[in-house]
């Protein structure tokens, strides 16, 4: 393995890094082991062992890059799941399965009302609860969302070949 796993000091990932840059972060005291596991590098005269998981001893704000909204994201960030009642791709509605067709987005303040295309007030909706919800609020069509519309993370680490068994623990695998 050439490659490091580097953790904010929230233990979120950051980074795949290489050995090199491991050892840089480590000499000058900006980094600490998260797990047992290490590679071993030979030098002439002693061999130097560094983890394969490292996290920051201070936390670095990481600013989000800009994610557009568009009616398929929001679809995708809300996994096609329905915010009201919770039908998702393959369950029966009315005797008919459900496809990634029968899911809309809704809004949550309708547009006629001055409601915009939002991460906020945009949430994936089955036609059933859709149709429900109409054109008013979910609190005026008494209906509850089961979570709240967030704007969605777009940190992805990529990482190539097989993943390491001490990194699965902070990358969802």
């Amino acid at each position: 393995m050439s490659q490091v796993l580097l953790l904010n000091a929230s233990y979120e990932p950051m980074a795949i890094i290489t050995l090199r840059r491991a050892l840089s972060l480590m000499i000058r005291g900006r980094v600490e082991a998260a797990c047992d596991e290490s590679v071993t590098l030979q030098g002439s005269s002693t061999n130097l062992h560094i983890p394969v998981v490292i996290r920051l001893r201070y936390y670095v704000h990481v600013p989000q890059r800009g994610v557009h909204w568009s009616r398929k994201a929001v679809l995708r960030r809300d996994k096609y799941v329905c915010a009201y009642c919770g039908a998702q791709i393959g369950d029966k509605q009315r005797g008919l399965l459900l496809t990634k067709l029968d899911f809309t987005v809704d809004h949550i303040v309708p547009v006629s009302r001055g409601g915009k295309n939002t991460w906020g007030n945009t949430v994936c909706a089955c036609a059933y609860c859709n149709h429900h919800k109409g054109n008013r609020t979910p609190h005026e069509a008494n209906m509850k969302l089961r979570w709240e519309p967030k704007r969605p993370r777009v940190t992805y680490l990529v990482a190539s070949g097989e993943v390491p068994a001490a990194w699965k623990m902070y990358l969802e695998v």
